[in-house]
């Protein structure tokens, strides 16, 4: 890892990144028009209708055309296309030597299309070997290769991820050495070891989110690009599986009498059911894409970098935001039953605040209390019949918000809470726990927003905490 980060430019390998995504994104998009192009070559065979086939010539034409135009884009580069035209080693070895020969695949398979087009009409027939030729390649040969592209640019494009964090592991190191040393030579005074040792937490901590705020916002943008594709590509798809699904129909309504090789494939793939789940399968993967494109705008409003208070922001979305990220840990598992998170959402109005920064209260608060409940249900704390619970409750008292959160855990004593907000105070394991998310949001709400944050609890009646904010940042 050290040896990439130390041979390679982070620059130039933060620019291949973004080209490797370009050109996975065109890999997918050359699959697609493949089969695009051989459904077309098939209807363009089939229909008798002059204008309906002059119809599906022009469509067939502007694919093969859209095809050929990436291929060149991908070999040779194109401005337009975000494309350098440099290919790695092995990717120039897939598209131009044994055994896949990609290169010459997909202008043999441009050329078979436009030869197809260029037949006479007594050559448009189910025996034509040009449409011969374009079906066994975009079901076989043809896809292999495509598919072994795509491949090939992920595994790049992860290597270039391994160095990315190796060069941010390094810088990484370094700061921690410069930290000890100073840390070292503060020892002589305890009163200035103190003071010290909460600054630094502090950098460390705000330096730690904002990378873990970049590192997001990078990893929702490098996501939102295949999902946008997969996501549009689906409405098409849908689309042509309702074409297919009517054409089908037709069929059925024009021919009645079939063969008896008909009525077997019929019965092999037991067509009744396929027509009725076919389209519920289309709108499974558009609720998934949906889902994940939720996620990935969650995401984006989490890490919001380097954010000012200069707009008022909806608290309740950010509180959303958090739990969508949290979500995993308040699922159940083996024989923990998860966690229920009830809102009491009151009318807040937009608060003026440092969004990003009071997401990362949202985010210290509710994991503790997700932590709170795993332990009491480990220590058999919590009674059997109870559900693990935390409920977030939303207010405004007079010119402030309020936020309540509040869960039913086994609580703390009174000499906990009274270092509660401490830094490096923690009840929990070393590998577990710093001792600086509180302390650290303490120091966002009372100082940096004017705010009030407390806490109340006691043991075996659950832990609530308080927060409060002016609607308006002082000036």
């Amino acid at each position: 890892m050290l040896a990439l980060a130390t041979d390679y430019d982070l620059n130039q390998i933060y620019t291949a990144r973004q080209i490797s995504a370009t050109v996975l994104n065109i890999s997918g998009r050359q699959r697609m028009l493949t089969q695009r192009s051989a459904l077309l070559s098939w209807q363009f065979i089939y229909i008798q209708d002059q204008q309906l086939r002059a119809d599906v010539r022009e469509d067939l034409h502007s694919v093969i055309g859209l095809l050929e135009k990436s291929h060149d884009g991908l070999i040779g580069g194109d401005v337009n296309l975000q494309l350098s035209g440099q290919l790695s080693p092995t990717i120039h070895d897939i598209y131009f030597q044994a055994p896949l020969h990609l290169d010459r695949q997909i202008r043999d398979y441009i050329a078979a299309v436009q030869a197809l087009l260029q037949s006479s009409a007594a050559q448009l027939t189910q025996d034509n070997q040009h449409l011969h030729y374009i079906t066994k390649a975009s079901a076989t040969d043809l896809l292999v290769a495509l598919d072994a592209v795509v491949n090939q640019y992920q595994i790049e494009s992860d290597r270039e991820q391994l160095a990315i964090d190796a060069y941010q592991a390094q810088l990484y190191r370094k700061s921690r050495a410069a930290q000890n040393a100073a840390q070292a030579q503060a020892s002589k005074l305890e009163k200035t070891l103190l003071n010290l040792q909460q600054t630094q937490a502090q950098l460390i901590h705000a330096e730690k989110m904002s990378s873990l705020g970049q590192m997001v916002a990078g990893l929702a943008h490098e996501i939102n690009n295949p999902v946008n594709f997969i996501h549009g590509n689906l409405i098409h798809a849908g689309n042509y599986v309702a074409d297919l699904l009517m054409l089908l129909q037709l069929y059925q309504q024009a021919y009645p009498q079939t063969s008896s090789l008909i009525e077997s494939a019929i019965e092999t793939i037991d067509l009744d059911f396929l027509l009725l789940d076919l389209p519920k399968v289309m709108s499974s993967m558009k609720i998934g894409a949906d889902r994940i494109y939720e996620i990935v705008n969650s995401l984006r409003n989490f890490s919001r970098v380097n954010d000012s208070p200069s707009k008022a922001v909806d608290l309740h979305e950010g509180i959303e935001s958090t739990l969508l990220i949290l979500q995993n840990r308040l699922k159940p598992y083996a024989k923990y039953p998860g966690v229920t998170i009830v809102k009491e959402y009151g009318d807040l109005p937009l608060v003026e605040c440092y969004a990003g920064q009071m997401n990362q209260v949202f985010m210290n608060i509710i994991s503790n209390a997700i932590d709170a409940l795993e332990e009491s249900f480990v220590n058999n704390n919590t009674f059997s019949n109870e559900k693990l619970q935390i409920r977030i409750c939303t207010q405004v008292i007079g010119e402030q918000a309020i936020v309540q959160i509040i869960d039913n855990g086994s609580g703390m004593t009174e000499t906990v809470q009274k270092q509660l907000f401490d830094p490096f105070f923690t009840t929990k394991d070393v590998s577990k726990g710093t001792g600086l998310g509180l302390a650290i949001s303490y120091k966002i709400v009372v100082e940096t927003h004017g705010g009030v944050l407390k806490c109340k609890s006691a043991l075996q009646q659950g832990t609530e905490f308080w927060i409060a904010i002016p609607l308006q940042l002082a000036t």
